[in-house]
């Protein structure tokens, strides 16, 4: 098909293109798309296939022009993508369908293209890499928390106190000079930020059963925009008060957490695991601290598309309503463009250095995935399979090798040496 290609935007990513389909070519599709009418429509008084061509153009002009339209543009696209050798990123949008007759049909063709990243600069990046050494005070903390999991609540007597659990009745008139509605109970952890700081002094001034009303000031940073800074007479009644109870730090409370000889091989597991947690951590800073200077040092341009693509997971993934999409994608467009331009990088690297996951690459991290579950290689394969999750695999192996070869070609300093 001769058409015509005009060029009417090219930047970055994006084209917007213009084409002509020449008159001579609408014709012709308009005699085939008659004729296959013509060849299979009902008219009254005429056999199937024998109604006049002229009387079948007028009766389904509309359709007969639908299908013209469909099926140019489409061969007008397949076109373009030949002729311009276009790579896109996205599906594309035709626009504006001009179709008049005994003129061209025309339409705008906007689209983006899939970018080719010049990697200049890869090498001669530092890094500093966190030591991840994990510290006393840290498997303290943790030990305290597994304390926290075991503790139990039991009634307490007098005022309560920060970390308590409370149950009150909390009272509030909608509006100044109104009479006080009976309270509505609530359940409350005190100094955990369930209530705002002034209910909280009152209920803590408190014994139980007791009552007392006062006037309470709303803080600025309010949720409800309407309410920050408003003062409210508030009447609160306490009806019950546990205290937190957690079990001493010794060999019997490491049995009950799990199948320890005593509080030291506790510790020792603690540590362990969080020095495995820390490790991780400090790699994963390490690997977005050189991705982040690579692509500082090689820019290239993002499609739109795939940053609203990564969007739609984030939305997904933390179950934002379709009508929050405008407030969310503005709080979360830079993060998934960022996840974008790494994920860019680290696809043009194992291109352009061959590091992609093989099949060998995936058979092996399959077997050994079966032999920690102590399970067949055969069985873990068709799971992972029908799960979808093989190119999670394939992937996670592909960004292992691109970090290695990373790694490898630039410098990374340890805290711990410096």
């Amino acid at each position: 098909m001769d058409i015509l290609i005009t060029t009417k935007k090219s930047e970055g990513v994006e084209r917007l293109l213009e084409v002509s389909v020449p008159l001579v070519a609408v014709r012709d599709e308009e005699e085939k798309t008659a004729k296959k009418y013509a060849a299979s429509v009902r008219l009254p008084g005429f056999r199937p296939g024998k109604a006049p061509a002229a009387m079948v153009r007028k009766r389904f002009k509309d359709a007969i022009r639908q299908q013209v339209i469909e099926t140019l543009v489409q061969e007008a696209f397949k076109e373009v993508m030949s002729r311009e050798k276009l790579d896109v990123a996205a599906q594309p949008h035709v626009h504006d369908v001009r179709f008049e007759d005994d003129q061209p049909l025309t339409f705008e063709l906007h689209l983006e293209v899939r970018p080719k990243l010049e990697l200049s600069r890869t090498e001669g990046f530092s890094v500093a890499r966190a030591s991840g050494l994990v510290t006393e005070e840290q498997v303290n903390e943790q030990l305290e928390t597994l304390r926290d999991q075991k503790a139990t609540w039991t009634p307490a007597d007098g005022q309560p106190r920060e970390g308590d659990m409370v149950k009150v009745l909390l009272a509030t008139p909608k509006n100044d000079g109104d009479e006080m509605p009976e309270g509505s109970p609530y359940d409350l952890v005190l100094g955990g930020g369930q209530a705002i700081a002034g209910i909280e002094e009152l209920v803590m001034e408190l014994a139980g059963g007791e009552t007392k009303e006062r006037v309470v000031k709303w803080p600025d940073d309010f949720p409800d925009e309407a309410q920050r800074g408003q003062s409210k007479r508030v009447r609160v009644t306490l009806q019950d008060v546990k205290r937190k109870a957690a079990p001493a730090l010794d060999d019997a409370f490491a049995r009950e957490v799990g199948d320890f000889d005593g509080l030291d091989a506790l510790r020792t597991a603690v540590r362990a695991d969080l020095q495995q947690h820390s490790t991780r951590d400090a790699d994963a800073a390490v690997r977005s601290a050189l991705l982040d200077q690579i692509i500082a040092a090689n820019p290239f341009d993002v499609p739109p598309s795939w940053v609203n693509r990564m969007i739609d997971d984030y939305m997904q993934a933390y179950q934002i309503p379709d009508e929050q999409r405008k407030q969310f994608a503005g709080e979360f467009a830079a993060v998934a463009e960022k996840q974008v331009r790494r994920g860019m990088l680290i696809d043009a690297l194992a291109e352009q250095h061959q590091l992609a996951a093989s099949e060998k690459d995936v058979d092996e991290r399959v077997a050994k995935v079966a032999e920690q579950r102590g399970t067949e290689p055969g069985q873990v394969y068709a799971s992972l399979q029908k799960a979808g999750r093989l190119p999670e695999i394939e992937r996670s192996i592909t960004e292992e090798k691109v970090f290695e070869w990373l790694t490898s070609r630039n410098d990374v300093t340890n805290a711990i040496d410096s």
